[in-house]
């Protein structure tokens, strides 16, 4: 997998449940993301294990389209919404024939064997189970790639999940800078943890994207996250969970564009100026003549001035001219050259 500093940031478009539990939507998702570049898609393996009978008895879940209606219960629409092991095998295969990585978040240990079955290329850890021993354990224990997403986690409880990792066997991890809030306010972002988090535990860094619009996505990419998850949909005001938060076809053709030619400007931290000798010469200066200078005149800094082209003696070596001798007559607004003077006699 791509998932190093230096090369261009890997973008997974997160469909999550933005297929409202339509396999042919799905498909075109997936299509659209291929047709726009992006490198991974990214569905959700939950099911209605998810909620405990407590939570679908209160029928109530975070503030969105699902409060205070009486057209269907919560444990409906998860059911609706969830995607069987069947449709993400199908799913997988039609990534596949495009030419697109398939991707889904487990929440259970079954799960989780589906996509090794599948040949999922990574496993991707969501928020809520970073303090998840059980399911951090089998994750690791795939040899799989894992992307630890670190919205809601202390840095003891991040650090801890990493270990838990790397001791049951993970050999390459991403830790993902994610704020767990919908959609947070640009303040709430911090992406300059990016930078402590790759410090702190020497892995690549990303960044898991839940703002609006596409220049927080940029700044990532430039601020050199190896990964970017970024919530996609068809259309922003279709009924469903995140359709709301996520990003259009055309947000997310914007963030494509700006990945290669961010990257591109990147460059490296080798000092290498890409401008030419001639184009160099052009822009820069010289010393020229102020004024006519006579033969045997001694040059004084008022007979001196800068200007272009930077073809002769460059503007830092007046120092050493001043006090030397005119040998011919120089005439005014001309390039001085040292083949004009000599050192004074006296």
């Amino acid at each position: 997998m791509r998932f190093r500093d230096g090369q261009p940031t890997y973008v997974i478009a997160e469909i999550g449940a933005n297929h409202n539990g339509d396999i042919e939507l799905a498909r075109k998702m997936v299509r659209t993301a291929k047709d726009i570049g992006c490198d991974s898609v990214k569905f959700q393996s939950w099911d209605t294990r998810i909620f405990s009978r407590t939570v679908y008895k209160d029928n109530y879940f975070l503030t969105d389209d699902y409060r205070d209606r009486d057209d269907f219960t919560l444990k409906g629409i998860v059911e609706k919404f969830a995607l069987s092991a069947d449709e993400l095998t199908a799913l997988k295969f039609y990534c596949d024939e495009l030419g697109i990585d398939f991707a889904s978040t487990p929440f259970e240990r079954d799960q989780i064997d589906l996509l090794v079955q599948i040949d999922a290329p990574f496993i991707k850890i969501a928020s809520m189970d970073l303090n998840n021993d059980h399911l951090l354990k089998h994750a690791a224990g795939t040899g799989k790639p894992v992307l630890l997403s670190t919205g809601f986690g202390t840095m003891a409880e991040i650090e801890h999940a990493i270990r838990t990792i790397e001791v049951s066997g993970g050999k390459e991890i991403v830790v993902l800078h994610c704020v767990s809030m919908y959609p947070p306010a640009d303040a709430a972002v911090n992406l300059n943890n990016m930078a402590m988090l790759r410090s702190a535990f020497g892995y690549p860094v990303g960044f898991s994207d839940h703002t609006m619009g596409t220049e927080i996505s940029l700044a990532a990419i430039a601020l050199g996250a190896v990964v970017l998850e970024k919530h996609f949909t068809l259309d922003q005001s279709m009924f469903g969970w995140d359709h709301k938060i996520s990003a259009a076809p055309e947000d997310l053709q914007t963030i494509m564009c700006g990945v290669s030619r961010i990257h591109d400007a990147l460059g490296s931290m080798r000092r290498a100026p890409p401008e030419d000798e001639e184009q160099k010469a052009a822009y820069r200066r010289s010393i020229v003549t102020a004024r006519a200078i006579k033969k045997g005149a001694v040059i004084t800094e008022e007979d001196m001035t800068f200007q272009r082209p930077g073809t002769g003696l460059e503007p830092n070596t007046m120092p050493a001219l001043i006090g030397m001798v005119a040998v011919r007559n120089i005439q005014a607004d001309s390039l001085l050259k040292m083949k004009d003077l000599e050192h004074s006699s006296s």
